[in-house]
């Protein structure tokens, strides 16, 4: 069996902050030219990006692709709507899902594989701030107690 090469261009870091991760999807997406040559640049950012089902098609909105530097003409839209490629079954799982209280779904990786761009998609469901305040509280303690255990 080969070994795929993958190769990340973003990761969305708040998402795992202000979600709880319930299923991940990995899904290939519908990309100008310009869009593909600046992504190999490493010019994306999926900050406040988001994905909706519309008319039984998956689209991922506010993703920032940066305009290619090189291109002379017909140059895309940072933020225009990508179409997502994903199975009709997964895809009605999703709808299924996304229709419950809570639940969304958000980009979490943007990367290479194989020479295609793929986007690994999250469901998820939203923290409240308690929740937020939970996991740092764990996570201040875990560092502590790491820094202690390395005195010892």
């Amino acid at each position: 069996m080969e070994k795929s090469h993958i190769k990340i261009i973003a990761v969305n870091r708040k998402a795992r902050h202000d979600y709880f991760i319930e299923d991940e999807y990995e899904a290939g997406l519908v990309l100008k030219g310009t869009e593909v040559k600046s992504l190999r640049l490493g010019k994306a950012n999926l900050k406040d990006a988001y994905a909706r089902i519309k008319d039984g098609e998956v689209f991922v909105y506010q993703i920032h692709i940066g305009p290619y530097p090189f291109a002379y003409y017909d140059n895309h839209d940072p933020l225009r709507p990508r179409k997502l490629l994903l199975h009709k079954r997964e895809i009605k799982r999703l709808y299924g899902k996304i229709n419950e209280k809570g639940h969304t779904l958000v980009p979490l990786k943007l990367y290479f594989k194989n020479g295609k761009v793929k986007i690994l998609l999250a469901l998820a469901k939203g923290k409240r701030k308690y929740d937020k305040r939970e996991a740092i509280k764990r996570r201040d303690e875990q560092r502590d107690m790491e820094r202690e255990r390395k005195y010892y």
